[in-house]
């Protein structure tokens, strides 16, 4: 059986977590396990990310001894239907909690979004789907993808680093952890169904001094509190209330004294939006609001937006026909909805070009939730493997028939 082997796969790799673009030991893993299957890959793709593939080979004639034929057979290969499959790799600055016997040896880090699940599902489904390439015709392309919890995102790096030169998927799919659901389920959701994500950074200068004498400085303090509040304006009255966004400060540093207003103040944030355009629209609108209003108060102000990532969209029909296959092989009763959410993920890139589905996997244990994502305590219940691997080569299978 292929679930003992995932199980395994999991455990290394919830034990063994590297920090975004540092996957070298998962990488190496992975490609390890890829050669003692003889499955055929790319490695080093927008740094440590890893391309599997799998060509079916129904139809084709196991006679077959000339030359010239087994050309043709090859090229008929190589037209069929191309598919491909996603899952992150990396893993997150977050200390364990959990006393289990294979949690993290990396102090201070940890696989606390359950990307070390995806990575171990992705594995036993491209063995089942390699162990049965007979049955089906076209080629299956599996991910592993690096980065995606930290701009610029691996899959962007992929897509830039050429990563589907020689494919041309008809979709890709990925699927996520969820642990709103219990082992054994999976949610779909079409449309925009997560946030694209920016960050914002904004340096308030004056002249500082102490803080006893204010009206013989300028009070960065002051400024750069009003354009936090500013920031919450122009969410509440420039944006269309149509429009789902979000704009949170996490960071607010002013290294100043109890009497001493320092002459910088740094702001650090992200923006969350969920239409493209109201997302472009803010990007603009930020810095103008961030210096005048900093100006107001004599003091002056730098804002530095780098892109992020774009927003989810899971295709309509690509999502329809996913979930009627997962239906067929779980059962109507174990597939549901999710809903919409402000958080990011770097597959809104695939969606920018190709049709996708993105959808859920339960990892809810009847008498334990995982704990929060991002948290010490996340950790997911091994069933759940059984569904994410065993689906992702069913979706295969159906899909190049």
């Amino acid at each position: 059986m292929i679930y003992p082997e995932v199980v395994r796969h999991y455990r290394w790799l919830h034990q063994h977590p590297e920090l975004s673009y540092r996957e070298r030991e998962t990488a190496a893993y992975i490609t390890a396990f890829l050669d003692s299957e003889e499955i055929p890959y790319r490695s080093g793709i927008g740094g440590y990310g890893i391309m599997a593939r799998v060509t079916g080979e129904k139809g084709t004639e196991a006679g077959l001894v000339s030359p010239q034929a087994a050309v043709v057979t090859q090229q008929k290969k190589e037209e069929g239907r191309c598919i491909a499959f996603v899952a992150d790799m990396d893993a997150l600055p977050v200390q364990e909690e959990n006393r289990v016997e294979y949690r993290s040896v990396n102090d201070g880090v940890m696989h606390a979004c359950g990307h070390d699940a995806q990575a171990a599902s992705m594995m036993g489904a491209v063995k089942m789907v390699h162990a049965l390439r007979s049955h089906f015709a076209g080629t299956a392309l599996f991910i592993f993808q690096p980065g995606e919890e930290q701009s610029p995102g691996g899959a962007d790096l992929m897509l830039k680093d050429g990563l589907f030169c020689d494919y041309t998927p008809a979709f890709v799919v990925k699927q996520h952890a969820y642990i709103d659901l219990p082992a054994g389920m999976v949610g779909f959701q079409t449309g925009t169904i997560m946030a694209s994500a920016d960050e914002v950074h904004i340096r308030v200068k004056g002249q500082g001094g102490h803080g006893a004498l204010p009206h013989q400085l300028n009070d960065t303090v002051l400024a750069a509190s009003q354009v936090v509040v500013a920031m919450q304006q122009l969410v509440s009255r420039r944006r269309d209330p149509f429009n789902p966004m979000v704009l949170s400060f996490g960071r607010f540093i002013a290294n100043g004294a109890t009497n001493v207003i320092p002459g910088e103040v740094i702001l650090a944030g992200s923006m969350r939006c969920m239409h493209e355009e109201e997302r472009y629209r803010m990007l603009q609108l930020i810095p103008q609001i961030a210096e005048s209003t900093a100006n107001a108060y004599g003091c002056t102000c730098e804002t530095a937006l780098p892109e992020g990532y774009p927003s989810v969209v899971s295709d309509l029909k690509i999502t329809e026909e996913t979930r009627s296959r997962a239906i067929a092989y779980l059962g109507g009763d174990r597939v549901s909805a999710f809903p919409q959410r402000m958080t990011a993920d770097d597959f809104g890139f695939f969606t920018q070009y190709y049709p996708c589905c993105y959808y859920r996997f339960g990892v809810a244990g009847v008498d334990r939730k995982p704990g929060a994502l991002h948290s010490g305590t996340f950790l997911i219940d091994e069933k759940s493997l059984r569904t994410s691997s065993g689906l992702f080569a069913f979706i295969t299978l159906n899909s190049l028939k």
